[in-house]
Parts: C-alpha cells; sequence; structure tokens
C-alpha cells in the first residue's frame, strides 16, 4: 500500500519548512490587496501587492518581502484560524479546514505552473498596484476568493 503524502498526514503546525512552502499553489491571489471597512465585513480587490511578479504569480523578492512591504505577513507566524482571508483555494486554508487539495495543486500535478494553467491565479486578471484611495474601485468577486 502506498504511504499517504505528507499533507494528508500532518497538521500544518507540524511540517517542516520545505513541506510548507511546497504547499503554495503559486497563484498569487494571497497577494491581491484587501480592504476591511467599518462595519467589518471585507473585501477583495484585483490589485496586486507591488512585489508580485504577474506573470509568474510570484513574489519578486519572496525572501526579503517583509523588508519590501512591512504589512506582508509569514503564514506561520500567524493564527491558522485567520486564515479566513486566503482565497478559498489556497492550500493553507484548505488543508486548515479539513478539506484536500484540489486535483490541480502543484503537489498533485508535479506541474509548478499547475495553478496557472488550471485557470486558478491572478495571472491575467489582477493589475499592478494602485493607492490606496484607488483600491475600492478595484473589489473583485471571484468564486475562487
Amino acid at each position: 500500500m502506498a504511504e499517504k503524502p505528507f499533507w494528508e498526514t500532518k497538521k500544518l503546525s507540524e511540517m517542516t519548512d520545505e513541506e510548507w512552502e511546497s504547499l503554495c499553489d503559486g497563484c498569487g491571489k494571497c497577494c491581491l490587496e484587501k480592504l476591511e471597512f467599518d462595519t467589518g465585513e471585507n473585501a477583495f480587490t484585483n490589485v496586486a501587492c507591488k512585489l508580485l511578479d504577474l506573470e509568474t504569480c510570484r513574489c519578486k523578492h519572496y525572501k526579503t518581502r517583509q523588508k519590501h512591504v512591512p504589512e506582508c505577513l509569514n503564514l506561520r507566524d500567524e493564527d491558522f484560524g485567520a486564515f479566513w482571508w486566503l482565497p478559498k483555494t489556497c492550500a493553507y486554508r484548505l488543508l486548515n479546514e479539513g478539506k484536500p487539495l484540489p486535483a490541480w495543486h502543484p503537489l498533485k500535478t508535479g506541474d509548478l505552473q499547475s495553478a496557472i494553467k488550471a485557470g486558478f491565479s491572478a495571472k491575467g486578471r489582477a493589475v499592478c498596484a494602485k493607492p490606496a484611495e484607488q483600491l475600492p474601485y478595484f473589489v473583485v468577486e471571484w468564486d475562487d476568493l
């Protein structure tokens, strides 16, 4: 009998750094600006962080991103219960909620571009960084956010 993959047997908190990083599907949707209104409601925009490469959907300076964008979060430092803001298709959110990875996830396909190829990335849907006061004009309601 084949051994189950690590994401089916380990909790997020038990994963090695390599396993943790491999969960990222490279969709870039977590790098889209979000809004929080006085009402407590939240909204997603299609405005990308200035570090997101809109072609590859990867951070241009991932290892030093917090030096360039101090508000960028390191998910490993966050409360897993606070993953509501991650895209619905995000492996971190799915696994935290006890759900399986989608069939197109790179860990299942072996293709690092599979999120883009399957149409579940920000590629072709995101725009370059905008000033904060313009963000309300870029609110989107994608099914996969």
